[in-house]
């Protein structure tokens, strides 16, 4: 984020790619921090009711859990539409994108600011409700099961969000390995590399590509399943809470 900053005050003008990768940092950040203050020492240190500091907190963090995903596959895209020939049909909308970044935030702000609303109405401190009416998610906060309608419906509405989402940087993905592929076998026929022992950059590029992908979705997909199952059985003990944290952080 620091790094994003300096380049706005030395060049006055950010690339597209510069404002994803600020973002994301700034998201990551929050995120963590959010994590930080729900342990027992500093959730106390905040001299505010449970009620506000729970709200806060689990809003603050699923919105940036969302932007998270929204904008790694933006920005998988950008990477996508920058790499692909000016001739393909992506090509074209490689001056278009640089007119449409700040659009494209502030649309991924506002589509995830309202699809975690709900958890203000029904995140609540675990002091104040019956234990049977709730599903507790840290020791001093708790979601209220007797919206459970409600939560379900954003539950959806949110896994659709994820979904798509997730479907757009698999495809930005695949495309870019594929142009990296055609790429080689055009290198190797042109500049007869096919005999040199080393590995070729497109090649190091694709394995990169889809680590870091399969890493991406792998991760997503176990925080998945552990949310539903929480939500479907309203159980979430804490070494699953545990385990969950861990996969959202990484």
């Amino acid at each position: 984020l620091l790094s994003r900053i300096l380049t706005l005050f030395q060049d006055h003008r950010l690339k597209p790619h510069d404002l994803f990768t600020g973002n994301l940092a700034l998201v990551h950040i929050l995120m963590l921090l959010t994590m930080m203050f729900v342990s027992p020492g500093l959730f106390e240190s905040l001299h505010l009711h449970n009620d506000i500091k729970c709200k806060a907190l689990f809003y603050l963090h699923r919105v940036m859990r969302g932007l998270s995903i929204c904008t790694t596959c933006l920005l998988s895209m950008l990477q996508a539409i920058t790499i692909s020939p000016s001739s393909s049909w992506l090509g074209r909308f490689k001056h278009k994108s640089r007119r449409y970044v700040v659009h494209s935030l502030l649309f991924l702000w506002i589509l995830n600011l309202s699809f975690s609303s709900n958890l203000l109405f029904i995140t609540m401190s675990a002091s104040n409700v019956n234990q049977t009416q709730v599903l507790s998610i840290v020791k001093y906060c708790s979601v209220s099961s007797a919206r459970y309608l409600r939560w379900s419906l954003f539950f959806m509405l949110a896994l659709l969000r994820d979904v798509s989402f997730v479907g757009g940087m698999l495809l930005s993905s695949v495309y870019m390995v594929t142009l990296l592929f055609r790429h080689q076998r055009r290198s190797q026929h042109l500049h007869n590399m096919s005999l040199s022992p080393s590995i070729s950059p497109e090649k190091r590029a694709t394995q990169t590509i889809l680590l870091l992908v399969s890493f991406f979705v792998v991760m997503y997909w176990v925080d998945l399943v552990i949310s539903s199952c929480s939500m479907v059985l309203l159980a979430h003990g804490p070494i699953m809470r545990g385990v969950q944290m861990l996969v959202v952080s990484a």
